[in-house]
């Protein structure tokens, strides 16, 4: 009876409810996850499966030619940049170009082998050709000398090409390096590569050129002894030492030679280093001739320093001052005895005559 009483007095109604409760909100947050679990499937069945802005640009090399020609792949619909711009946006227009597009531009194009290759000769002025040559817009160079054919061939072709620069159709790359000329082996490593690449050699009078050289050597080594005591056996009263290697360049014939086993004479140049000195825009004239361009390097562009006694580049448009070689360019030969240096011209007196008959040009040095 008492307890009757105790249940009927006793209201279990909110403590009912308060039980539902818990089940009420577990089947929220379920509902909740499963909702967020779906849409977020559905949006990774949508969105690309590769970066869409990294895969706008590709290479595709040919196999036999080993150029890479670039291929353009359209944005993925879903990329970032066609959310707020439409397809194509980085396409630049005529006279769209802003500084922020460098990067773009710097991007253009596509790396290549040389078509063309200054082979030598060292101290001959080859980099004043480079350079020279480099006003051209149709003409992009590798800035240092690669040495690819004679020290790094090891290091592979790929390694090779990534020294280039990028070019456009219609434009050449070229590369310098001197040594080439005198290395064995580069002739029939620069013909496996390529077999039509022209060869351009910048040639001086070899006896001015070994004085030059041995100035150059001695501005790093002054403790060098004088140039007769090593340009000559026996302290300087023996023949000729052509184990000396200012000595051995200037022996042109030997090494056009061996030049010659593997290119045609069509394949070549001979820029005449006095002429291009006393005649920068003539002998620069030739050069653009044979590598097919325009002559658009001129004797406007240069200037002759007589304090360096060499022809330099006029200023460009929005530079403050012109463009001379460094200060390893044009300097002073040191006095050497008239004596030797005859002995040295009557030494290359005959390699001299069968040079000029090799390369079909008289050059005047005898």
């Amino acid at each position: 009876m008492g307890c009757d009483t105790w249940r009927s007095k006793v209201n279990f109604g909110p403590l009912k409810t308060q039980s539902k409760l818990p089940a009420f909100f577990t089947m929220v947050l379920i509902f909740t996850y499963f909702f967020y679990s779906l849409t977020g499937y559905s949006d990774y069945l949508s969105s690309p499966a590769y970066d869409p802005e990294s895969a706008t640009r590709g290479v595709e090399y040919d196999s036999q030619s080993g150029v890479g020609t670039p291929v353009r792949f359209p944005p993925h619909p879903m990329s970032r940049r066609n959310r707020t711009q439409g397809p194509w946006s980085n396409e630049l227009s005529p006279g769209s170009q802003t500084r922020g597009d460098i990067s773009i531009l710097s991007n253009a194009g596509i790396k290549r082998f040389p078509q063309a290759i200054i082979i030598g000769v060292k101290k001959g002025g080859t980099r004043a050709l480079l350079e020279f040559l480099r006003i051209h817009p149709d003409v992009r160079a590798v800035g240092s000398e690669p040495h690819f054919f004679d020290r790094f061939y090891d290091k592979g072709l790929e390694w090779y090409r990534s020294l280039m620069p990028r070019t456009l159709d219609g434009q050449i790359t070229m590369e310098k390096t001197p040594s080439y000329f005198v290395t064995r082996e580069a002739p029939q490593r620069v013909f496996a590569l390529r077999s039509q690449t022209k060869l351009i050699v910048v040639v001086r009078d070899p006896v001015t050129r070994a004085v030059s050289d041995y100035t150059q050597t001695k501005s790093k080594n002054p403790a060098l002894p004088p140039f007769q005591d090593l340009a000559f056996r026996n302290g300087s009263r023996g023949p000729v030492d052509t184990s000396w290697s200012a000595v051995r360049i200037g022996i042109y014939a030997k090494h056009l030679e061996n030049w010659l086993r593997f290119f045609p004479p069509s394949s070549f140049l001979f820029v005449s280093g006095e002429r291009l000195v006393l005649d920068p825009a003539g002998e620069v004239g030739r050069v653009q001739d044979f590598l097919g361009l325009r002559r658009i390097v001129g004797s406007k562009h240069f200037y002759f320093n007589q304090t360096k006694g060499f022809p330099c580049l006029k200023k460009p448009e929005g530079s403050s001052r012109p463009r001379c070689l460094g200060k390893s360019k044009g300097r002073p030969h040191p006095a050497i005895p008239q004596g030797a240096l005859q002995r040295l011209r009557d030494f290359y007196r005959p390699f001299n005559l069968k040079f000029y008959q090799m390369s079909g040009q008289d050059f005047g040095w005898d």
